[in-house]
């Protein structure tokens, strides 16, 4: 189609294990069409050689770059000026950045300014800031297919079948350690935070019917997490997700959902335990700062916008039988209301 958008990939192979190739190609190919697929590697090296499997299969264009000093990763000057060239040549609409590496964040941020689609993909031990600097961010070890490509089944059936099978054997209980270590240090977006994006998205966004539409939700999500993605957390779609938070309801309106926050009564408890509280201050009155802290220890899950107001002081003014005054102008103080 005319209006698909264009991508190009630019994969660090220093970084970015051959079993990903298809999940970052069929990611893209999602998005758009793929006109740039470069792979970057000093390829005189042995840890080119699972790439060099998969070069042709995929219509992949090795890009050399040797490495000039041991240890230091020659892939990413190399990928930063292709991407500059790419950009100035205007030929497409957005870039996968392919790496795990957090040097390519300032590129990355860069390609946005452009007002290019930035999407990055590597592993879950990615620095998030890097995560941060893109439109979105895909987690490989997280969405990879349980079938292993041909190519890499071979090669581990070769190493396999070495003389050193029983200590690799060990090598590799060791680096699943290792990386179940690593797993814990993840820069994938806790369920809490998700939870509570959720409720302030469609709190900023619903109108009366306390309600948005699933696809727009969708999206404000994802520009708020670049990295968010249904199947870091199990799920393959958006709609079986969003049912396990017990907060949310969907009804089918037409061809589209509408996603609604299942707003709780007005609870009695939390008024009264204000105004007893006020009114045990006496003349004084008692900070608003004050207030709301005591009523967050006393009700944990209190949360105003659940009530339909913004802040705690809004829901405080709403009860009749207290006042908020002004005692100085960075102090507000809550009292009983004598009329």
């Amino acid at each position: 189609m005319a209006d698909e958008k264009r991508f190009a990939i630019l994969i660090d192979a220093d970084n970015i294990a051959p079993k990903y190739i298809n999940s970052i190609l069929n990611e893209i190919t999602d998005k758009g069409t793929i006109t740039y697929k470069r792979v970057y590697c000093d390829w005189t090296g042995q840890g080119a050689t699972g790439w060099k499997k998969v070069l042709l299969k995929h219509s992949l264009t090795p890009i050399q770059q040797y490495s000039y000093t041991y240890g230091k990763n020659a892939t990413d000057s190399a990928m930063i000026i292709d991407a500059m060239d790419i950009l100035y040549g205007g030929e497409v609409d957005g870039f996968a950045l392919c790496s795990s590496d957090s040097d390519f964040t300032r590129l990355a941020a860069r390609l946005r300014e452009a007002g290019k689609i930035v999407i990055g993909l590597g592993e879950s031990k990615t620095p998030s800031p890097f995560c941060a600097a893109c439109n979105e961010f895909k987690f490989l070890d997280r969405i990879i297919d349980d079938d292993e490509d041909d190519d890499d089944k071979e090669s581990k059936n070769s190493k396999n079948g070495s003389k050193k099978s029983e200590s690799k054997s060990g090598e590799k209980s060791s680096s699943k350690s290792k990386k179940s270590e690593k797993d814990d240090e993840t820069s994938v977006t806790s369920l809490d935070k998700i939870a509570a994006a959720l409720k302030d998205i469609i709190l900023a966004n619903s109108g009366e019917s306390n309600g948005m539409d699933m696809g727009e939700l969708g999206s404000r999500l994802q520009k708020r997490y670049p990295d968010f993605d249904t199947r870091n957390y199990g799920y393959s779609k958006f709609s079986i997700f969003l049912k396990t938070f017990d907060f949310l309801s969907m009804e089918h309106i037409g061809t589209s959902i509408n996603v609604m926050l299942n707003v709780p009564e007005a609870d009695d408890s939390v008024e009264k335990k204000i105004i007893e509280m006020v009114r045990s201050h006496g003349e004084k009155g008692i900070n608003l700062g004050s207030l709301s802290s005591d009523i967050k220890n006393e009700f944990p899950a209190f949360n105003p916008k659940e009530y339909g107001y913004s802040k705690f002081e809004q829901y405080i003014r709403s009860i009749d039988a207290i006042e908020v005054r002004n005692s100085t102008p960075l102090n507000k103080k809550v009292f009983i209301r004598n009329d």
